[in-house]
This record gives structure tokens, C-alpha cells and sequence, in this order.
């Protein structure tokens, strides 16, 4: 299988190509992850090397796309930062209003998923609702179907299972879906968090944006997450990731628990 190398002079403009396309930065330390997800797009279109790439990528939407989903994958799963859905389900079940949700980096869909579990078992108020975005079109078709290989059962309960999953059978032996019935309470959408918002995003008392501000130098950070502050209601929370902060932001946030704050009034 042929093999391409990429130059630091190559990577320089790939660099340049996806933080003018998603504002995502790759650092130096990821040249070689970069090469290794994008070999197969040279072979796929029969390129001589990464320049030539590099040039098509400047003429080509639909290939930046492409380039973005290989190079954003993230690692999620059911109840990934547990402690994170306690918080939630105490904010659900104390209430006396339908909760308004967002999962700003859904990717395939499973933190949505859980935040819908979570809701479904503890809501004071059954009216919620919960809208999950990504950047990826291919991890939101993903996500939409609910699918998922039956390895992941094991990252949730028993009660969890027999409630909100549908064991496959047939050509889907091996997998099991997310029950329709709860899936249709999440509006998935696509959505660049770097550019500004849909009109009709509306507000949220929750906001999950975890595991992807680590694509984003400090200022885009602070430029996102202003943003979606935004859309976030006085006293609403803000879940990130456990390798994220917002140290040395200036946002109108109080800490409540690890990666966990609350919007100030």
C-alpha cells in the first residue's frame, strides 16, 4: 500500500486551510496523526501527494468537509464523566420548569443520547427538550440512526438497556438502537460553533460543549464560548470537558463542581 510523506511546509498550509474552514488548530505535534488519517484520501483520489491535496482541498467544500470529520473523530461513549449526569439528573429533578438542553459537540451521537435517558428518568417537568450539533455531517447521520455496536451496552445500566434500547436481530445482530421513541426528543443539526449561530437556536438552561474546545487556540475559545454564553439563561449550566477550562477567560461563570459551571446573572 503506497505511503505518502508529509512535509512541515505541506502541513503548514493544512493548517491554514482548516482554521480558515472550522477555526479547528492543529499544533505541530500533530503532523503525524494528520498524515495518518488523510493517507487514504490521497489513495481514494489518486494523488501523487499532500501538495496536491493541499491544492484540492482550496477548491473543494465538499472535500474540507471530508477532511474535518477524519480529522475531529473524538473518542465518546454512554455516560462518559459520570458525574457530570448526577449533577444533571439533581438540576432535572429540582425543576419546576421544562429544561431546555443543547449538546454542542454531539459527534455520534451517544452524550445526547444520555442526557435524554438521564431527562426521561428524572424530570420534574416532562416538556423538555434537547437539540445536539455538530460540525459533522457523517457523525450526525450517525447519530440520527441510534445505532451502535452491542460492545457499548457495557457502558450503561441494566435499567438503561431494557428502557431505552432495542436489541438488533437479523442483518442487525450485534447492535443494538436507541429506542425511536426517545430519539425523537433530540433535534439533531449541523452547526459550526465558529461561525455565528442559527437565528432560531433559542436559549438553554443547559449546555454540554465537552472534548471539543481543545481543537481551538485561546482566542477562538473565547470567541465560542462567548457565543454560546449567549444562549445560555442566567443561572443555566455549563458542562465542559475534564481537559478543558475556562482559567483566565474574564466569563461570567461560577465553578460548581469540576468542569462544571454555572452562569452568572
Amino acid at each position: 500500500m503506497q505511503s505518502f510523506s508529509l512535509e512541515p511546509e505541506v502541513f503548514q498550509q493544512l493548517q491554514r486551510l482548516m482554521k480558515e474552514a472550522s477555526g479547528i488548530f492543529l499544533p505541530d505535534h500533530k503532523q503525524a496523526l494528520v498524515s495518518g488519517r488523510l493517507q487514504k484520501r490521497l489513495r481514494a483520489l489518486r494523488l501523487p501527494g499532500f501538495s496536491d491535496y493541499a491544492a484540492y482541498l482550496k477548491t473543494s467544500a465538499e472535500e474540507r468537509q471530508i477532511a474535518i470529520d477524519l480529522l475531529t473523530t473524538n473518542e465518546t461513549r454512554f455516560f462518559r464523566e459520570p458525574r457530570h449526569f448526577e449533577i444533571l439528573t439533581d438540576i432535572a429533578a429540582q425543576s419546576r420548569r421544562p429544561l431546555r438542553l443543547w449538546s454542542a459537540a454531539c459527534s455520534s451521537g451517544e452524550e445526547p443520547y444520555t442526557m435524554a435517558m438521564v431527562m426521561s428518568e428524572s424530570a420534574r417537568e416532562p416538556g423538555w427538550e434537547i437539540v445536539a450539533s455538530d460540525l459533522s455531517r457523517s457523525v450526525l447521520d450517525k447519530a440520527r440512526q441510534g445505532i451502535y455496536p452491542v460492545a457499548q451496552e457495557s457502558q450503561m445500566s441494566r435499567d438503561c438497556l431494557v428502557r431505552y434500547c432495542l436489541r438488533g436481530t437479523g442483518s442487525r445482530a450485534g447492535y443494538f438502537q436507541v429506542n425511536p421513541q426517545l430519539a425523537r426528543r433530540i433535534e439533531f443539526r449541523p452547526m459550526n460553533l465558529n461561525e455565528p449561530l442559527p437565528g432560531d437556536l433559542g436559549r438553554f438552561d443547559v449546555i454540554f460543549i465537552r472534548n471539543v474546545l481543545i481543537y481551538f487556540d485561546v482566542a477562538a475559545k473565547r470567541k465560542i464560548l462567548q457565543r454560546v454564553l449567549l444562549q445560555l439563561v442566567p443561572g443555566g449550566y455549563l458542562f465542559l470537558g475534564h481537559s478543558e477550562t475556562v482559567q483566565g477567560l474574564g466569563l461570567p461563570l461560577s465553578t460548581i463542581a469540576p468542569a462544571t459551571y454555572r452562569k452568572e446573572s
